[in-house]
């Protein structure tokens, strides 16, 4: 059960976005994911971006504001706030969800959960459509070991949580409330121990996804992990789902580490989406940070609307669109679903009228 389409792709509810790139005319993104800041507080052995050396650095607040205005209007719809670092650092990640959301533009937050403290989730749980922690053990020290954290952040996040859940239900916020599992041989065995604490705890969803390798990472401990042997999870998984519990065992996306190919042979997706580093550089792709032929620009330099209508930005889209490889792009790219749905769009097989 995968209510929230985590395993697929939600750009078939964009239809007239779609229809404007199909005709070739400009589009802007309708989600971003920023990071606010470079630095992060945990050592996670799985770390795809750890080639970036968690760079103690932080999006200024008044240049963040001044640009989210413009997305606003020009009709950018979502944000998530993640990134190569650990978005709470930021001092006043309170105040850009707030204001991210006083402009209409909803909002969703990935956090390793340790600083997702009282005060904080009293400011700005209101403001967010889900918040997504990452928790990759389901005990103390199988936890400590893979975050390469202290054993004791593991009870701060489980506290967190509960009192987000306690918050949640008794102002009735909207906002789901999830974790997310990296399966590694490690921790495979602690899988459905987690999805029970979650359910326990009042969490809306837990979601078990594969490894996915960044060509540019210092790790390659994972890099040829086999997801076959984990598949007979499914069932002790699901049984665990009801009305008010969600999990998503990301069963199709393992499954791509077995297949020969994609189904595309370039990138289409680049125009409904970006990345803005925590330096404020504007990434066409994520799998391709630290390589800068793919920066667009930066918004310390530019507002974004003058570069997403730049000439590099459009270069950089039109090299995905015809002459990328997408079958040496990373495996399980974040776009891959879209990408399939989009190269079927611009791809029709025969007989399409016959429905």
């Amino acid at each position: 059960m995968d209510k929230f389409k985590i395993d697929s792709h939600k750009l078939i509810y964009h239809v007239e976005r779609v229809n404007d790139w199909l005709k070739g005319n400009a589009v802007y993104p309708i989600y971003l994911e920023i990071a606010p800041s470079g630095g992060c507080n945990h050592r996670c052995t799985f770390c795809a971006l750890d080639f970036l050396e968690y760079r103690p650095i932080f999006l200024d607040t008044a240049l963040l504001k001044e640009q989210l205005c413009e997305m606003a209007g020009l009709g950018i719809k979502s944000i998530m706030y993640a990134g190569e670092g650990e978005p709470l650092l930021h001092k006043d990640i309170a105040d850009i969800i707030n204001y991210t959301k006083r402009l209409g533009i909803d909002v969703a937050l990935t956090t390793n959960g340790v600083l997702l403290k009282k005060e904080l989730i009293n400011k700005m749980l209101g403001s967010t459509s889900w918040i997504k922690v990452s928790i990759n053990g389901a005990t103390r020290d199988r936890y400590a070991k893979i975050h390469n954290a202290n054993a004791d952040d593991f009870d701060k996040v489980m506290e967190n949580l509960s009192y987000a859940v306690g918050v949640k239900r008794a102002k009735k916020y909207e906002c789901a409330l999830g974790m997310q599992l990296l399966l590694l041989d490690e921790n495979a065995g602690e899988v459905v121990l987690l999805a029970k604490k979650a359910k326990a705890l009042g969490m809306d969803y837990l979601v078990v996804k594969p490894y996915s390798h960044h060509p540019f990472s210092k790790t390659s401990k994972y890099k040829n992990i086999s997801y076959s042997k984990y598949l007979y999870l499914t069932d002790e998984l699901n049984a665990l789902n009801d009305e008010k519990f969600n999990i998503v065992f990301r069963v199709k996306t393992m499954k791509k580490w077995d297949e020969a190919e994609r189904n595309y042979r370039h990138c289409y997706a680049l125009p409904f989406w970006s990345y803005i580093d925590a330096g404020g550089n504007i990434w066409g792709c994520s799998a391709y940070l630290g390589d800068g032929s793919f920066i667009y620009g930066n918004i310390y330099k530019n507002s974004f609307k003058k570069i997403w209508n730049g000439p590099r930005r459009k270069k950089i889209a039109n090299m995905a669109g015809n002459k990328l490889d997408a079958n040496r792009c990373r495996v399980n790219c974040r776009m891959d679903e879209i990408n399939r749905y989009l190269w079927e769009l611009r791809h029709p097989p025969e007989h399409v009228n016959f429905i």
